[in-house]
């Protein structure tokens, strides 16, 4: 199937590793010149190698998504590579748990109860889920304008549909989300500018358990008791017997990329596994 995205050219922002990875190379695959966004240039590299080593075409730019500045010249480095700018990823966000960035203390106000959080968490969290995304969002929009195209897809999470407990400001900044994309859309319908989200569940490079034809590596990881209890929340997670892999979640990023999707737009598709089913 021929999803029209050839030759077109793409930013995915925070795509150094996990699911950004995943939707890089996805784009890659299909042949989007692919603009891998780090905080760390040497992860943005690394993928930016991968590509190229499947016969893909990449660049690697290290900038903050809360730097407007930064993001700027990005979208401008792009536009000077790749000669246009038709998609944007806003997928960089903020780890869930220290581990998630080698043991890193960075003020978050995720995994603690809304009462022991404190407005240094607040602003470190909004920042990069809020402002990351107003930031690359607006400096893509008047090139897309202009070009009368573009598809603009945030990542966000079922945390911003249903609320989770010790995710409470994390929660609010992805509803937010939610709502700028569907207000956006209504704004740019008229320059053909697709504007939606995909909201990921649970999803770790691995899956935990056996990949059941899922594109990425498969690590026993939790224990039988601790992955079964987690598998409960999952409609799907039992008849795969695994978590979500960042492919569950790419797969559907570039669709909204594509040309398929050109009369889908203020939308949010659940990758989750049917854990936010409501």
């Amino acid at each position: 199937m021929d999803l029209g995205l050839q030759g077109k050219t793409g930013i995915v922002t925070g795509s150094g590793r996990g699911i950004g990875r995943r939707i890089a190379l996805t784009l890659a695959e299909e042949g989007v010149n692919v603009v891998v966004n780090d905080i760390d240039q040497g992860r943005a590299d690394a993928v930016v190698g991968e590509i190229k080593a499947a016969g893909g075409n990449a660049l690697g730019i290290k900038a903050d998504v809360t730097d407007r500045p930064a993001v700027d010249a990005m979208v401008k480095q792009t536009i000077a590579a790749f000669g246009g700018l038709e998609i944007l990823i806003n997928n960089a966000g903020i780890p869930l748990r220290p581990t998630d960035v080698g043991g890193a203390d960075l003020p978050s106000a995720t995994g603690k109860y809304f009462v022991d959080t404190d407005p240094e968490g607040w602003d470190r969290t909004m920042n990069v889920i809020t402002y990351g995304v107003l930031h690359c969002t607006q400096a893509v929009v008047p090139h897309m304008m202009e070009n009368n195209y573009g598809k603009i897809v945030s990542l966000i999470s079922d945390a911003g549909i249903v609320g989770e407990p010790r995710l409470v400001v994390y929660s609010m900044a992805k509803a937010g989300v939610i709502g700028f994309s569907r207000a956006l859309a209504k704004e740019l319908g008229r320059f053909r500018i697709n504007v939606n989200c995909v909201s990921p569940g649970a999803t770790s490079d691995t899956g935990r358990r056996g990949p059941a034809g899922a594109r990425d590596t498969a690590d026993p990881g939790e224990s039988d008791s601790a992955m079964a209890a987690m598998l409960r929340l999952y409609p799907m997670g039992k008849g795969y017997d695994r978590l979500g892999v960042p492919s569950d979640v790419a797969d559907p990023v570039v669709y909204l990329c594509s040309d398929r999707a050109n009369w889908v737009t203020g939308v949010t598709i659940r990758a989750s596994g049917g854990y936010s089913i409501a």
